[in-house]
């Protein structure tokens, strides 16, 4: 077995989108090797409306997924697909805008916290048009896996023998929501072939064998090559996002909502969304 040894942290920056978000981006829009084949995270969270409620009006994306996990409050969201609803605590929004899709984001006031994370997960170039596809996915149908002192939420992969319920995603990453009790050490067994990257977003805690450095609510662990995740939770507790997946290794065109692998292609993609082409049939 080895042990992933850290290899940066990414303390991320506060940004706003769409049409007056206050989010914190942890990255995004920088080296796309370092975090491959993910692109873009952004923690969301407030107690005051104003700092959300303006959302993410119409907007295209295309060679991309875009996921997005409540973990409190509610946001409405439509698309070219046809659909439409809402998503609230600990449900999952998974959309694959392949060829292209044009869809809102639009949260509701709600009393407390609004917080969640939207992640932006690359297509490989043969997947970069295939046909557009949106799933929900409801709390309770989200499993878990219980170790010693740690609770893992299941959305995308397999762990444990158990799978989440996002099945059949192009690039297979695992999405795990993990909670560690105060002062728990375990260890997790990763894919050899994948980035391993760990978002704090309560307590702290580290995630190397030498516990070199505790990494706090709001920053990022991007760890190095291995088969297994050392996690010792500090005093007050860990939880955190991993994400994990096999990098792409391919070149990245990228401009605002659109990924592609050539700036030719881009450019298309950008034409075709001002003639009203965008959508494929």
């Amino acid at each position: 077995m080895k042990i992933r040894a850290l290899k940066t942290v990414i303390e991320g920056n506060w940004v706003m989108e769409g049409a007056g978000v206050k989010l914190h981006r942890v990255f995004g829009f920088g080296d796309t090797g370092l975090t491959d084949p993910f692109l873009l995270l952004d923690n969301f969270g407030s107690d005051d409306p104003k700092d959300y409620i303006a959302g993410f009006p119409w907007h295209p994306h295309r060679g991309i997924e875009t996921i997005t996990y409540m973990i409190e409050g509610v946001v409405e969201h439509g698309d070219s697909l046809g659909n439409s609803g809402v998503i609230a605590d600990g449900q999952v929004q998974w959309m694959t805008a392949g060829s292209g899709i044009i869809h809102q984001e639009m949260p509701k006031a709600c009393e407390g916290n609004m917080r969640g994370f939207q992640l932006w997960a690359n297509l490989p170039k043969k997947d970069k048009m295939t046909r557009p596809r949106y799933r929900d996915i409801r709390a309770e149908d989200i499993p878990e896996v219980k170790g010693e002192g740690y609770t893992i939420k299941i959305i995308c992969g397999e762990y444990g023998g158990v799978e989440g319920p996002a099945q059949d995603i192009i690039i297979r990453p695992w999405f795990f929501d993990v909670t560690a009790e105060p002062g728990a050490e375990f260890t997790l067994n990763t894919r050899p072939e994948d980035k391993v990257l760990c978002c704090v977003f309560e307590g702290a805690g580290s995630f190397d064998k030498e516990k070199t450095l505790s990494v706090g609510s709001g920053q990022l662990a991007v760890m190095e090559e291995g088969d297994a995740l050392a996690c010792a939770a500090s005093r007050e507790g860990l939880r955190f996002m991993l994400m994990a997946g096999k990098p792409l290794k391919e070149p990245v065109a990228w401009r605002g909502p659109i990924v592609m692998n050539t700036q030719s292609e881009l450019k298309t993609a950008f034409d075709e969304y001002r003639k009203g082409t965008f959508i494929k049939k």
